[in-house]
Protein backbone atom coordinates (compact mmCIF):
# COMPACT_ATOMS: atom_id res chain seq x y z
CA UNK A 1 0.00 0.00 0.00
CA UNK A 2 0.89 3.35 -0.81
CA UNK A 3 -0.07 6.54 0.77
CA UNK A 4 -0.52 9.54 -1.51
CA UNK A 5 -0.78 12.97 0.58
CA UNK A 6 -2.94 11.13 3.02
CA UNK A 7 -4.87 8.62 1.07
CA UNK A 8 -4.31 5.03 0.97
CA UNK A 9 -3.98 3.07 -2.66
CA UNK A 10 -3.61 -0.56 -1.83
CA UNK A 11 -2.12 -3.00 -4.18
CA UNK A 12 -3.75 -5.47 -5.71
CA UNK A 13 -7.03 -3.35 -6.78
CA UNK A 14 -8.20 -1.76 -10.12
CA UNK A 15 -9.35 1.77 -9.77
CA UNK A 16 -12.46 3.50 -11.60
CA UNK A 17 -12.08 7.66 -11.43
CA UNK A 18 -15.71 7.47 -10.26
CA UNK A 19 -13.67 6.56 -7.01
CA UNK A 20 -14.58 2.92 -6.93
CA UNK A 21 -12.53 -0.30 -6.31
CA UNK A 22 -12.09 -3.86 -8.11
CA UNK A 23 -10.82 -6.84 -6.04
CA UNK A 24 -10.82 -9.69 -8.42
CA UNK A 25 -11.36 -13.19 -5.97
CA UNK A 26 -11.48 -16.51 -7.82
CA UNK A 27 -13.72 -14.84 -10.69
CA UNK A 28 -15.99 -12.33 -8.86
CA UNK A 29 -15.27 -8.99 -8.40
CA UNK A 30 -15.91 -7.02 -4.84
CA UNK A 31 -16.15 -3.25 -5.03
CA UNK A 32 -15.84 -0.61 -2.46
CA UNK A 33 -15.13 3.09 -2.63
CA UNK A 34 -12.03 4.23 -2.18
CA UNK A 35 -10.24 6.23 0.56
CA UNK A 36 -10.19 8.87 -1.18
CA UNK A 37 -14.01 9.44 -1.50
CA UNK A 38 -14.68 8.34 1.93
CA UNK A 39 -12.46 11.46 3.09
CA UNK A 40 -13.85 13.79 0.83
CA UNK A 41 -17.46 12.58 1.92
CA UNK A 42 -16.41 12.75 5.65
CA UNK A 43 -19.14 11.78 8.10
CA UNK A 44 -20.73 8.41 5.13
CA UNK A 45 -24.33 8.04 7.36
CA UNK A 46 -26.48 5.79 5.01
CA UNK A 47 -25.88 3.32 2.57
CA UNK A 48 -28.29 2.52 -0.71
CA UNK A 49 -27.54 -0.95 -2.13
CA UNK A 50 -29.30 -2.97 -4.34
CA UNK A 51 -30.30 -6.58 -4.01
CA UNK A 52 -28.48 -9.73 -4.47
CA UNK A 53 -29.51 -10.83 -7.92
CA UNK A 54 -29.58 -7.73 -9.48
CA UNK A 55 -27.91 -6.80 -12.53
CA UNK A 56 -25.17 -4.07 -12.76
CA UNK A 57 -23.94 -1.92 -15.55
CA UNK A 58 -20.65 -0.62 -16.14
CA UNK A 59 -20.63 3.15 -15.64
CA UNK A 60 -24.51 3.18 -14.36
CA UNK A 61 -25.25 4.30 -10.96
CA UNK A 62 -26.19 0.97 -8.59
CA UNK A 63 -27.01 2.89 -5.22
CA UNK A 64 -26.14 6.33 -3.31
CA UNK A 65 -24.20 6.99 -0.34
CA UNK A 66 -25.11 9.70 1.94
CA UNK A 67 -22.73 11.96 3.93
CA UNK A 68 -23.35 14.63 6.17
CA UNK A 69 -22.06 16.52 3.48
CA UNK A 70 -23.91 15.00 0.51
CA UNK A 71 -25.65 12.36 -1.65
CA UNK A 72 -23.79 10.37 -4.25
CA UNK A 73 -24.35 7.88 -6.73
CA UNK A 74 -22.19 5.05 -6.97
CA UNK A 75 -21.08 4.13 -9.92
CA UNK A 76 -20.44 0.21 -11.24
CA UNK A 77 -16.55 -0.43 -12.56
CA UNK A 78 -17.43 -3.31 -13.86
CA UNK A 79 -20.70 -5.07 -15.13
CA UNK A 80 -22.35 -8.42 -13.75
CA UNK A 81 -24.53 -10.18 -11.67
CA UNK A 82 -24.55 -9.29 -7.79
CA UNK A 83 -23.94 -12.38 -5.76
CA UNK A 84 -23.44 -10.88 -2.32
CA UNK A 85 -24.40 -7.43 -0.58
CA UNK A 86 -22.19 -6.20 2.45
CA UNK A 87 -25.16 -5.90 4.96
CA UNK A 88 -22.92 -4.97 8.18
CA UNK A 89 -22.75 -1.42 6.01
CA UNK A 90 -26.18 -0.90 5.71
CA UNK A 91 -26.27 -1.00 9.47
CA UNK A 92 -23.15 0.46 10.08
CA UNK A 93 -22.45 2.99 6.98
CA UNK A 94 -19.26 4.32 9.21
CA UNK A 95 -17.43 1.16 8.12
CA UNK A 96 -17.28 2.93 4.80
CA UNK A 97 -14.96 5.74 6.69
CA UNK A 98 -13.22 3.40 9.07
CA UNK A 99 -12.14 0.65 6.55
CA UNK A 100 -13.09 1.26 3.04
CA UNK A 101 -10.92 -1.49 1.54
CA UNK A 102 -12.01 -4.38 4.10
CA UNK A 103 -14.78 -4.10 6.45
CA UNK A 104 -16.30 -1.62 4.18
CA UNK A 105 -16.62 -3.21 1.16
CA UNK A 106 -20.44 -2.84 -1.03
CA UNK A 107 -21.17 -5.61 -2.82
CA UNK A 108 -19.65 -9.23 -4.45
CA UNK A 109 -20.22 -9.68 -8.56
CA UNK A 110 -20.54 -12.54 -10.84
CA UNK A 111 -18.71 -10.55 -13.60
CA UNK A 112 -19.78 -10.64 -17.20
CA UNK A 113 -17.01 -8.60 -18.86
CA UNK A 114 -14.38 -8.62 -16.61
CA UNK A 115 -11.28 -9.06 -18.45
CA UNK A 116 -12.54 -6.54 -21.03
CA UNK A 117 -13.62 -4.16 -18.11
CA UNK A 118 -10.56 -4.35 -16.14
CA UNK A 119 -8.61 -2.69 -19.22
CA UNK A 120 -10.89 0.55 -18.88
CA UNK A 121 -9.80 1.02 -15.34
CA UNK A 122 -6.93 1.64 -13.19
CA UNK A 123 -4.07 -0.54 -11.90
CA UNK A 124 -2.32 0.45 -9.46
CA UNK A 125 0.67 2.43 -10.85
CA UNK A 126 -2.18 4.93 -13.04
CA UNK A 127 -4.24 4.94 -9.59
CA UNK A 128 -0.94 6.18 -7.54
CA UNK A 129 -0.28 9.13 -10.38
CA UNK A 130 -4.31 10.27 -10.18
CA UNK A 131 -4.39 10.22 -6.83
CA UNK A 132 -0.93 12.42 -6.66
CA UNK A 133 -2.86 14.52 -9.37
CA UNK A 134 -5.85 15.37 -7.65
CA UNK A 135 -3.74 16.08 -4.54
CA UNK A 136 -1.95 18.89 -6.43
CA UNK A 137 -5.20 19.82 -7.89
CA UNK A 138 -6.51 19.89 -4.87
Amino acid sequence: MVKVDNYEVPEGLYYSEEWMWVRVENGKARIGITDYAQKQLREIVFVELPSAGDTLTNTEPFGTVESVKAVSDLVAPVSGTIEQINEEVSDKPELLNEDPYNKGWLIVISPTSLDAELKQLMDFNKAVEWHKKLVKEG
